[in-house]
């Protein structure tokens, strides 16, 4: 039967031998995620009482709760990526691309533009590609951050407020999207045989510019960010960066709990130029989800109270003491002064420069365009698609567990670094309360964990810290 289905194969034209494969490794790739996904399911509804292991990290009401929430999450990923991936299927199948491009130059033909006119046709059909693919995953998010979120008590956030947020962030991402997919589309155009190397150095440039400029001009469109107030925590965080000679600027305070009660820390900026932002939600004492419970006053039993919001799950005091803070900045530092941050930069544009070079190797391929429908022409934006997204996606797979891989070992090396500073003990208590505030489930498939996780599980972590004394 396999020596028949490979002769088949071989008899077919090229363009249909590249779509066929290209069809049947984005089915692969789906199937091998559903399967770890089975895997790791099978071990949310088997694992039903706390490891004796665990019995003094995580008590059964936390991991009862964790457990079903992330067998919801599960569940729920499962649905969308059967959806997502019959959709993508439809497209290649239907000739959604070419369509779609059509469609764009109509629009561009009726606006006075010819044919000639190839990067402003592209914009339209970027801008329409978009804007499908919002209004398609829309009804996903909002189950997402109504249902499951709100259910297990995550979601702060109000249907108006979602709306807004997710138009704001349709329209800012248009705003950086076409002016910089225009100008990459006219280099490629007007740059001869080394093209990709200027596109190369021109996406880099772009990914520097949006680095730096990201907390200062574009997050706060979307949060609130306020100077940490001086005080005990700014004082130590301070002398913890001039310990190890990390150039703070300034520490900042996101107002992450309007959105939802999970928490983060990062810190960017290059050169002399580092801040450190902290999520409300990851602050103990600023955490306003905390506030709330000190400042409601106790109802007497036969007193039936009214409210137009919906009542939110109890929590139990959410964050991290300053001690433990430090901690966990101690390791965010620790990626910095181990030169993580660098490297992974490297690596990221090797991977570009790579990617461009092989791009200009294949960007004269008729058959390539010819596989996904389009005969006549030879579009570059539509180049860059069948490339970078469709031709290149096994070797982006792999990339992409290598790369995992790596962020494990850097994790445990910022672990160790934490350690080495004096906060093994406080890094431990940390980890274990961020685990229970984000309702990380502890126990994980081997294989889905090694597939998956970019962080090491909560146990190996803890194990890699040493035997820390807990109260």
């Amino acid at each position: 039967w396999w020596s028949w289905a490979s002769q088949c194969v071989r008899e077919l034209p090229v363009e249909k031998q590249i779509f066929y494969a290209v069809l049947g490794f984005s089915w692969t790739v789906y199937l091998w995620e559903a399967y770890l996904a089975h895997r790791q399911r099978r071990i949310y509804r088997s694992t039903t009482r706390v490891p004796q292991e665990l019995g003094k990290i995580i008590d059964s009401e936390t991991f009862e709760k964790s457990r079903l929430y992330q067998l919801d999450k599960s569940n729920f990923s499962f649905w969308s990526g059967l959806y997502s991936e019959t959709e993508g299927t439809l497209i290649l199948v239907l000739g959604g691309i070419p369509f779609l491009w059509e469609i764009a130059g109509a629009g561009t033909k009726r606006l006075g533009f010819g044919q000639e006119y190839e990067i402003t046709q592209s914009l339209v059909f970027l801008s329409l590609a978009t804007l499908f693919s919002a209004l398609t995953g829309l009804p996903w998010s909002l189950y997402n951050t109504f249902v499951i979120e709100e259910k297990h008590g995550f979601n702060q956030q109000t249907l108006g407020f979602f709306i807004k947020d997710t138009v704001k962030k349709f329209a800012v991402t248009q705003c950086i999207l076409l002016p910089v997919t225009s100008l990459l589309l006219y280099i490629i155009k007007i740059g001869g045989d080394y093209f990709f190397i200027y596109a190369w150095l021109f996406t880099l440039a772009v990914s520097l510019v949006l680095v730096t400029i990201y907390a200062d001009y574009i997050a706060p469109l979307f949060d609130k960010f306020t100077p940490l107030p001086d005080g005990e925590l700014k004082t130590e965080i301070e002398a913890m960066a001039n310990s190890i000679s990390f150039p703070l600027t300034k520490v900042y305070v996101v107002e992450g709990s309007k959105r939802s009660s999970h928490s983060n820390a990062y810190f960017y900026g290059f050169f002399k130029n580092k801040r450190i932002v902290l999520f409300d939600t990851l602050l103990e004492d600023y955490s306003p989800l905390n506030k709330g419970d000190e400042a409601k006053p106790e109802q007497p039993e036969n007193v039936e109270v009214h409210s137009e919001s919906k009542a939110k799950p109890k929590h139990k005091k959410q964050g991290c003491n300053n001690q433990e803070i430090l901690a966990v900045l101690g390791h965010e530092l620790g990626h910095w002064k181990l030169g993580h941050t660098v490297k992974n930069i490297v690596i990221s544009q090797m991977n570009s420069f790579l990617c461009f070079s092989l791009f200009a190797a294949l960007i004269g391929r008729k058959e390539l365009f010819v596989a996904f429908g389009f005969n006549d022409s030879q579009p570059t934006l539509i180049g860059l698609m069948i490339i970078f997204q469709f031709i290149f996606s096994p070797y982006n797979e792999l990339l992409s567990f290598c790369l995992t891989v790596l962020s494990r070992r850097f994790e445990f090396q910022a672990d160790a670094f934490a350690r080495n500073m004096g906060k093994a003990s406080e890094l431990h208590s940390s980890l274990i309360k961020l685990n229970k505030d984000n309702l990380g489930f502890p126990v994980a498939d081997w294989l889905y964990s090694m597939w998956h996780y970019s962080h090491p599980p909560l146990l190996e972590r803890l194990r890699a810290l040493g035997n820390v004394k807990q109260d």
